[in-house]
């Protein structure tokens, strides 16, 4: 899992590119620069195209710059609220994961297959789950943990979350029928079951619903005639003419980067995506946990 940040990572990271959203908003910022020097150049080259009587207030783009701003954080705000719902609701999924087999492990029938029957479907939910949100294809560990047969089954699934949902719902049946588990420990366990199909529906929901094209269409229209205006502006009170595309370009670094974090904060679950959550590591833990706890060793299902 991810460390906290330390005291002595500032130089570190404020240079880092690796994991740096700078390498994805360069090109933007270059044509915005490029578009300065445009301007210089034909200002410089075409005196007469630029009557010296005529100015462009820059105030106005100051007002501008600040509710552009404003609009941005906004954007930025309801990309971090998608994630931290997905990583709460990944959370939710530990929890469930570790209570339904402490409760089949209190509650449940002492039968061995049972048990690593339990903690075995329990462990590939997880799995199965990013693998879902990902539209991948079952992995290795699945395999390892509920064999290769079973995870050809849970590829050919519609939902292989529920698909494996169902298999633990069978074997608290087949723990009521055949080994008399009573009711009071079904309903606990089965509660907690439940609860992990909640969990996955919920980031399903964050998947298929992006935030509205139409918020993002306006803020970037209103970053490309900011950013068009401003070298413009600009040329009528710079004493030095080309410096005006080194400004251009300082000024569209953060508007562009803070528009650029919205985007990727918008799918959490994706690894093309920046500070994606690590369901690769999450769903890793829950099976050690889940193992640890059960006393069975993690090994390839028989």
């Amino acid at each position: 899992m991810r460390s906290y940040q330390t005291r002595k990572g500032f130089w570190r990271e404020a240079v880092a590119l690796q994991g740096s959203i700078t390498v994805h908003v360069l090109p933007s910022i270059l044509f915005f620069g490029l578009l300065g020097s445009i301007v210089c150049a034909v200002a410089w080259f075409t005196q007469h195209m630029f009557d010296p009587s005529f100015t462009l207030d820059i105030r106005p783009l100051g007002f501008a710059g600040a509710v552009l701003g404003i609009l941005l954080v906004i954007r930025l705000n309801a990309g971090y609220d998608r994630w931290w719902e997905a990583r709460t609701k990944w959370g939710g999924i530990v929890n469930q994961s570790r209570n339904l087999v402490i409760s089949a492990m209190a509650y449940g029938p002492h039968d061995s297959e049972w048990r690593e029957n339990v903690v075995r479907w329990t462990a590939v939910f997880p799995y199965v789950a990013h693998l879902s949100l990902r539209s991948e294809q079952p992995s290795a560990e699945t395999g390892n943990l509920i064999g290769i047969e079973r995870a050809n089954e849970l590829a050919e699934a519609n939902h292989m979350p529920s698909l494996v949902a169902l298999r633990l719902a069978e074997l608290l049946q087949d723990a009521t029928e055949r080994f008399a588990m009573d009711g009071f420990a079904f309903m606990q366990i089965d509660r907690e079951r439940a609860l992990l199909i909640d969990h996955i529906g919920a980031c399903e929901r964050i998947l298929a619903t992006p935030l509205p094209r139409i918020y993002s269409i306006t803020i970037r229209r209103f970053i490309l005639l900011f950013l068009l205006i401003l070298p413009i502006a600009l040329l009528h009170i710079s004493d030095t003419v080309w410096l005006i595309p080194v400004i251009t370009m300082l000024v569209a670094y953060p508007l562009l980067t803070l528009d650029q974090i919205g985007v990727e904060l918008e799918n959490p679950f994706s690894e093309d995506n920046l500070s994606h959550l690590p369901l690769d590591d999450i769903s890793a833990n829950i099976e050690r946990n889940l193992f640890a706890m059960s006393e069975l060793k993690p090994t390839k299902a028989p």
